[in-house]
């Protein structure tokens, strides 16, 4: 597996190269649905639905982010992946356990459960490519904000930057890879069940 802080310099190069033809707006067109679908199975915790999209190799990564001085942040700003302390650096079996745990209603963290609202904008393929088994893969870059509301009086907010791959297995988009970059060093949250 490569470095999955190394692909938003990759993807950015194919970005500007990236012809913007008639299959780079379908696939952008059916890709920004499928994420716009996940978003909405998130808030309604429909949790099952949600694992069914993700891959069975699927590597899910929140690397910590760090203020650094000015030159150094390609290298030093955010921790690497297998490397480095993050704030996740999971698959599908760790997403699952956790969808599972909150499912008991008796997770500590989200008793009562959270209520969160997320929207995702800024939805640009960076790369489409076809796998050695044939299978379309696409890379997407997107923005997204999710507001948290716990309990009584507690709001938080995230906002950031996703890096995902899709690939497309029969009529479906299976998530392969996601690379979430969150603008705060410091989590000002209590908790961090949510899921990006």
């Amino acid at each position: 597996m490569t470095d999955l802080v190394k692909e938003p310099e990759v993807a950015l190069e194919h970005v500007a190269t990236l012809k913007k033809d008639a299959r780079y707006y379908e696939l952008k067109r059916e890709l920004e649905e499928h994420l716009y679908e996940e978003s909405e199975m998130l808030d309604e915790r429909r949790f099952r639905d949600w694992l069914d999209t993700l891959s069975e190799d699927l590597v899910y990564f929140m690397p910590m982010t760090y203020n650094v001085k000015y030159g150094e942040h390609a290298k030093r700003e955010r921790t690497s992946i297998e490397k480095d302390m993050s704030w996740f650096n999971e698959g599908k079996w760790t997403l699952t356990k956790r969808a599972e745990q909150i499912l008991t209603g008796v997770h500590w963290a989200e008793e009562p459960l959270s209520r969160l609202c997320r929207l995702v904008t800024n939805v640009q393929l960076t790369a489409i490519t076809t796998n050695s088994a044939g299978q379309d893969e696409v890379s997407v870059r997107s923005r997204f904000i999710t507001y948290q509301n716990r309990c009584e009086y507690e709001e938080y907010y995230f906002t950031g930057k996703r890096l995902d791959v899709f690939r497309r297995e029969g009529d479906k988009w299976l998530l392969i890879r996601r690379e979430i970059h969150l603008g705060q060093t410091v989590l000002l949250a209590k908790n961090l069940t949510m899921f990006f």
